[in-house]
């Protein structure tokens, strides 16, 4: 392959990685990528996962097997199998060298000297890992591949894998020599991506319970209006004020009034698991919501009501009023997330002004709907609600 082949096809690996948007995408233009540049059929990339001792497959690109899943969630390998990563790399690059690439064929590794002397014509020994490589390749119809290290922020991050199918040429020295330098782009794409992830995740996140945000909140619920009004899928909200704050501020300080959000936080957080794809979110000051899509109503009523009491248990606080407000009851036309977000306002509002402990219900409870259908100058005054009495 020529060398103007070869930049074109680095800038294509470095250009595509540089596009993505989410990790799975970067991951995929990474595999894909690189299986371009070397002319191969299959490639993945996976992790390092040093506290469980295994290589996890984030991607499996190219021509798959049957078995081989694009994202797979449970493709794992114990490292001992691969102790290359572990022991000959590991050492060299804590030793200050360059991580080398190396060749592997159905036959075993055709290495002088382990991995790293990639020479498919000399004879030599296999390292300890290979035939866990060997025995993969012919057990998915392939007959060679050259393996990378990835390192990323000078630690071991990883492997990039690119195989060829039986018959076809087998990598030469020159090929695993592009492979590390493939692998540094792609290490180089990857720490992009980690930076991304970080900016979007603290765009995203409330700092002090590390729940999702009111941004977050927005994002998602307009995503979920849009499924329901394409599917019908029901969308709830559960908006929850938070009793009592102010007091534990003025009477134990803010360090005990940050800790009591943190704790509801986390309470909201098991509430929300129990919902699947539920979100839970802080969206300011002393108020927390929760988002559902999928979950019927009376289920959504069921968590909240278990919120509550939870919430009437933490140390400092005085409870919780929440309101809820699902398309999977009876409150009307929803066509924006804006409506919900105001009837399950309307719900939270009621229930503190009522002490309910349990949650308000929209279309539950006839005042709630009639509040949040108000015209603005009639509901503008949200203590005149709040002090009005509970209904019989």
């Amino acid at each position: 392959m020529g060398e103007d082949v070869r930049l074109r096809a680095v800038v294509a690996l470095a250009q595509g990685m540089a596009a993505a948007h989410t990790p799975r995408e970067c991951w995929r233009a990474a595999a894909l990528g690189a299986c371009r540049a070397l002319g191969g059929s299959f490639a993945a990339l996976s992790v390092w996962q040093r506290d469980l001792g295994r290589l996890k497959v984030l991607v499996n690109a190219g021509q798959r097997t049957p078995d081989e899943e694009e994202f797979p969630d449970c493709e794992t390998y114990p490292v001992y199998r691969f102790s290359e990563i572990t022991e000959f790399l590991h050492e060299r690059w804590a030793g200050g060298g360059e991580p080398e690439a190396w060749v592997e064929t159905a036959d075993g590794v055709p290495a002088a000297s382990g991995p790293g002397r990639c020479d498919p014509e000399a004879p030599g020994r296999t390292g300890p890992g290979s035939w866990g490589r060997a025995a993969a390749l012919r057990r998915r119809g392939r007959g060679c591949c050259v393996v990378a290290p990835i390192v990323l922020h000078g630690r071991a991050w990883g492997e990039l894998y690119v195989a060829r199918p039986v018959g076809a040429p087998v990598f030469d020295r020159d090929d695993a020599d592009f492979a590390a330098v493939l692998a540094s782009v792609v290490a180089a794409g990857l720490a992009q991506t980690e930076r991304l992830e970080e900016v979007r995740k603290l765009a995203f996140t409330d700092p002090l319970t590390g729940l999702a945000n009111r941004r977050a909140v927005d994002t998602r619920l307009d995503e979920a209006m849009e499924r329901f009004l394409a599917d019908g899928s029901v969308v709830s909200l559960v908006v929850c004020d938070l009793n009592g704050l102010k007091r534990v501020n003025d009477t134990h300080g803010h360090s005990a009034g940050d800790r009591l959000l943190e704790r509801f936080g986390a309470v909201l957080s098991c509430a929300g698991a129990r919902l699947p794809g539920a979100l839970a979110a802080r969206l300011g000051g002393d108020e927390f919501c929760l988002v559902s899509v999928g979950p019927e109503a009376d289920r959504v009523v069921e968590v909240a009501g278990e919120l509550c009491v939870r919430a009437g248990e933490l140390e400092l606080g005085e409870g919780v009023a929440c309101g809820v407000a699902s398309t999977g009851d009876p409150i009307g036309p929803v066509r924006s997330a804006r409506r919900l977000f105001r009837l399950a306002d309307a719900a939270q509002y009621r229930a503190k002004a009522v002490r309910s402990p349990r949650p308000v219900v929209a279309g539950r409870d006839g005042a709630v709907v009639r509040l949040a259908d108000a015209p603005p100058a009639a509901a503008r005054d949200r203590r005149r609600f709040r002090d009005a009495p509970p209904e019989g």
